[in-house]
């Protein structure tokens, strides 16, 4: 849905709210520990939901070929899993689509062949890229959690043109597609069916020797038929994904154990940079080496090295209207801060993460990394982290990152969590203090995540303490939110402290200095029949206080939501916001005057979001605003985006923002687009182009930005990126960067 509320305030309403200064908030305190203490025993001693659910896999009787076909004596003698249970539209029946699916290995590889059966017709796909979207393609997945934690995993799968999908599994739920490894697969097309065989070598995931019951499941998406399924019954307000709903596979033995597992992915690269805003024009020439090592130190546990890393391959930011009193966000590109980063990346909320990648290394060259990660038993993981990066002056003296936490799981999906992050400038003197830099920045803190067995009770609870140089009293935050969600109600609680000197220098905290109370509820109706799968209502308010409780800005937002068999959906919303300024403030963002500190500002707005159904060749959405704004003025905001494919090959959008803003003098009528067309081209499953151009109006820049990707071997490439800066009027070139990079991906 649109967010209709200030950057300063949560986009995801989820928190509750202890102040560190009076009596009162400690109450508050208290009140909401024993909230979470009660739920601790909820289901703790619940056995697993889907456990009669298995499927016994045992060794290879021949040998198995990828090609999609199911010709192998080895399929005929693997064990069946079928009858998949309907999981969207309806959560009630089997599916109306037959999907089959068989599983078997030898001593180097884990099998699995997925038969899917469909409607006549031609399938729904975006493209052949690999880490595809899953509501936009007809597709295939696997759901592994070697440890039988219902928690972590490992997801594989494709969708019904061939392309590959793959993931880690976090938080009994998500999947970070960032991962990559090395693994084969081939689907083959019929005209009422698609097959996909895969063989998956152990080397590529994690688990623990000796066990021989991993939780498995299956998921299945078909647009045609507008059908979500899964093997194991899933209640239809919860993904397939989630790993607390899996079923059981059983080993005849325990899984091979693999051998020496190490990893070099050396890359070589050579580049050009002209800078056209200088006189004469100024050339830097780029050479560079460098790379990347994975050690497997056991079967669950991996370190990463990396020398030298360079990210030019990775895509640049999706620019945004700015129209904010903080920090926008953007988030983590380069793979190897995503890749086994979500111990660091989840603590927190989204607007106050103690931990954010992004500190590390932006324009700012890093020497080298470290990273140890996976798990030391079925309940404990840990992940450390150090990165060191060059000394370029003196704002960006060298400095050195590092990072340590620990999960234990307790319960039966629940966890507590622990992070300590420093930050250390290296031979730190006078030149640095002078342009503000600090000679050290540490956090501390605890987090308790609840997940009942059955998903419907959720939460976190969160505690972070900083250390800097100069800063004492009032350098806390604290932060917990209750969530109870079943097939109608969804309802949750969340609050938040945030202490004016808390300083978290590797982190995203844009605001400082408030309280925040965040209640939430929506509830959705089930019509029988017709053209709604659901529909219903949402509140949401936020409510933002000094630290003397006194009101400084809050948002009250009401919508209703349409969800349509076709999955398209519709959402209509009107919202009421208050603001008192903390300090001066641009409502253009164009440096032409502030409004005071103190000044008070209210309005009314209403809106509206579509997006249409995904099944079609044509797709489009657009969002509304139009109301009040600071000042008395008013602004009406549109955005959309038209996208077309050429499916599997070519895949085209058009996205735009369009901004109407009336003030009084001077900031008068101020009217900026932001229009975004992007072209992606996949010409085999290997071989990928991206072209995106952005013209921003609001910062008086078109970006261009094309990739040429070719996957010469698994996990190798070659990258080609061209990027080129210009000032709309007059037209002409700001900077211009060309590179040529190849990984090559070599097991030792």
């Amino acid at each position: 849905m649109p967010n209709p509320l200030k950057s300063g305030d949560l986009n995801n309403p989820d928190s509750i709210l202890p102040n560190y200064f009076n009596q009162r908030s400690k109450s508050t305190f208290k009140y909401s520990i024993c909230i979470f203490l009660s739920l601790l025993s909820i289901n703790v001693l619940a056995q697993k939901i889907n456990a009669k659910y298995e499927l016994n896999i045992k060794p290879a009787t021949s040998e198995i070929k990828i090609d999609g076909d199911v010709n192998e004596q080895a399929w005929n003698d693997a064990e069946l899993a079928s009858n998949f249970f309907m999981v969207q539209p309806m959560d009630t029946s089997f599916a109306k689509l037959k999907t089959d699916v068989k599983m078997t290995y030898d001593k180097d590889h884990l099998y699995i062949i997925a038969i899917c059966y469909h409607e006549p017709g031609p399938y729904f796909v975006e493209s052949l890229r690999r880490d595809f979207a899953f509501g936009k393609n007809d597709n295939f997945l696997i759901f592994m959690d070697p440890f039988n934690d219902l928690t972590n995993g490992f997801s594989f799968g494709t969708n019904a043109a061939g392309a590959q999908w793959d993931g880690i599994m976090y938080d009994g739920s998500k999947v970070d597609l960032s991962w990559d490894n090395k693994w084969t697969s081939a689907v083959k097309n019929y005209p009422d069916r698609y097959v996909f065989e895969a063989a998956i070598p152990f080397k590529s995931i994690r688990y623990k020797q000796g066990i021989t019951r991993w939780g498995i499941n299956f998921s299945r998406m078909d647009l045609k038929s507008s059908e979500k399924s899964s093997w194991t019954p899933i209640p239809r307000q919860f993904a397939t994904a989630s790993l607390g709903y899996t079923g059981s596979l059983v080993w005849d033995q325990p899984p091979p154990v693999p051998g020496q597992n190490i990893s070099v992915i050396p890359y070589v690269l050579g580049g050009i940079s002209n800078n056209h805003l200088t006189s004469p024009i100024h050339r830097d020439d780029r050479g560079e080496i460098g790379g990347d090592i994975k050690i497997a130190i056991n079967s669950s546990l991996n370190l990463d090295l990396t020398v030298n890393p360079d990210y030019s391959q990775v895509e640049v930011d999706r620019q945004v209207p700015n129209l904010d009193r903080f920090e926008l966000f953007f988030p983590e590109r380069r793979q190897y801060f995503l890749e086994n980063g979500d111990l660091f990346a989840n603590f927190g909320y989204q607007n106050i993460r103690p931990f954010f990648s992004r500190r590390i290394g932006l324009g700012v060259p890093i020497q080298y990394g470290a990273r140890l990660s996976g798990k030391l038993n079925k309940d404990l993981r840990i992940s450390v982290m150090n990165m060191q990066t060059e000394n370029s002056g003196a704002s960006d003296p060298a400095q050195n990152f590092g990072v340590i936490a620990l999960q234990r799981r307790v319960f039966a999906r629940s966890s507590i969590s622990a992070i300590v992050i420093n930050k250390q400038s290296l031979n730190f003197s006078a030149a640095n203090a002078a342009v503000g830099v600090s000679k050290y920045n540490r956090v501390a803190g605890l987090e308790y995540n609840l997940a009942s067995a059955n998903n419907t009770w959720t939460g976190k609870a969160v505690t972070m303490k900083s250390f800097s140089p100069n800063k004492r009293g009032k350098d806390m935050m604290q932060a917990a939110n209750l969530r109870y969600w079943t097939g109608n109600w969804d309802l949750n609680w969340q609050h938040e402290y945030v202490g004016t000197n808390y300083n978290a220098e590797v982190g995203y905290v844009p605001r400082r200095g408030y309280v925040n109370l965040s209640p939430s509820a929506s509830y959705l109706f089930f019509p029988k029949g017709g053209r709604l799968v659901s529909h219903g209502p949402k509140f949401f308010s936020s409510n933002y206080l000094n630290e003397s409780f006194k009101p400084t800005d809050n948002t009250n937002y009401i919508a209703y939501s349409l969800n349509f068999r076709t999955r398209a959906t519709f959402t209509a919303w009107t919202a009421h916001d208050y603001v008192k300024l903390l300090q001066p403030f641009d409502p253009t963002n164009a440096g032409i005057a502030t409004l005071p500190t103190g000044s008070e500002h209210s309005w009314n707005s209403f809106g509206t979001e579509f997006v249409s159904r995904p099944q079609s060749l044509y797709t489009f959405s657009f969002s509304t605003r139009y109301g009040g704004y600071y000042a008395d003025g008013t602004r009406l905001n549109v955005t959309t985006e038209f996208g077309y494919r050429f499916q599997p090959y070519v895949s085209f959008a058009l996205s735009s923002s369009y901004n109407d803003i009336k003030l009084p003098n001077p900031w008068n009528n101020r009217k900026f687009w932001l229009v975004g067309p992007r072209l992606d081209v996949t010409m085999t499953n290997k071989l990928f182009f991206t072209g995106f151009v952005q013209y921003n109006e609001q910062s008086d820049n078109i970006n261009v930005n094309t990739r040429v990707q070719w996957r010469y071997k698994p996990a190798s490439d070659i990258f080609i990126v061209y990027t080129d800066n210009y000032i709309p009027s007059p037209f002409s070139v700001k900077n211009r960067f060309l590179v040529l990079k190849m990984t090559y991906w070599w097991n030792i």
